[in-house]
């Protein structure tokens, strides 16, 4: 398991994963999850991935191939971001398509999932979540953010505290306390932690972050978190128990 989150602001793009890998309680290793395939002053495009290891990794590489044997359609050539996005999604099912028989012999699962964020010139910046099938969804102003992997302990923050007009730097210490939520409740989840961040219209990442175990950062943040939390909590109006519910007794029969 692995948990990657994009989200766009009208300032930009965050791209944040972990970089866990597990097959079993006792097999835990450590692969990147976060790439950048940009090209400078043309297009930034940054890609997450999550599910099965070995199909994300043959999906990357056949991106790569693409771009070195210089192939009509690759990820510098494609002329929208929604293209690329559906061009991953079919190098994903050309692996699937060929790897789905052995591996479902053993019962091993051959999904997969992607973000792809960035800005092509000419075209706003953007973010999509490609499925294992190969179709996608793009981001929107009333949900700009998307994750992939382990999702559900890191999405209440980007809930509450999450639009589209997130400063870009506030957008990026929401991403970092999401990841950090995640960590702390699932052992699948955890570092290094990849962060990258880019400014709309400009063409090339800037800002860009590694977070391995350790960090004095990383504690930092995950101590104020915590305290931040528990004062907030403490700040809360206790329960007001006068405001019951008449409910009758356990085993009434009183129907009046």
């Amino acid at each position: 398991m692995t948990y990657c989150l994009g989200i766009v602001t009208s300032s930009g793009i965050v791209m944040a994963a972990d970089s866990r890998t597990n097959a079993g309680v006792d097999y835990i290793s450590t692969h990147q999850k976060l790439f950048d395939f940009s090209q400078v002053g043309d297009r930034v495009i940054l890609i997450c991935t999550a599910g099965n290891l070995s199909i994300t990794q043959a999906t990357l590489t056949l991106l790569r191939q693409d771009l070195t044997a210089k192939a009509e359609h690759n990820l510098h050539t494609l002329p929208t971001l929604y293209e690329i996005a559906r061009y991953i999604g079919s190098k994903a099912r050309e692996i699937q398509e060929q790897d789905r028989p052995w591996l479902e012999k053993d019962h091993i699962e051959a999904t997969c999932s992607f973000l792809l964020g960035g800005q092509i010139r000419g075209e706003e910046p953007a973010l999509y979540l490609i499925y294992s099938q190969g179709n996608c969804i793009q981001a929107s102003k009333d949900t700009p953010f998307l994750q992939i992997g382990e999702a559900k302990y890191g999405k209440p923050i980007l809930d509450r505290i999450l639009s589209f007009d997130t400063p870009l730097e506030a957008a990026a210490k929401c991403a970092l306390l999401s990841i950090d939520s995640t960590m702390k409740s699932n052992i699948s989840v955890g570092p290094p932690i990849r962060l990258a961040m880019y400014e709309r219209d400009t063409f090339k990442i800037r800002y860009e972050l590694k977070l391995k175990p350790g960090t004095p950062y990383l504690a930092q943040v995950r101590r104020l978190w915590e305290i931040s939390l528990k004062e907030a909590f403490d700040r809360m109006p206790d329960l007001n128990w006068d405001h019951h519910l008449d409910l009758p007794d356990e085993g009434s029969t009183d129907e009046s």
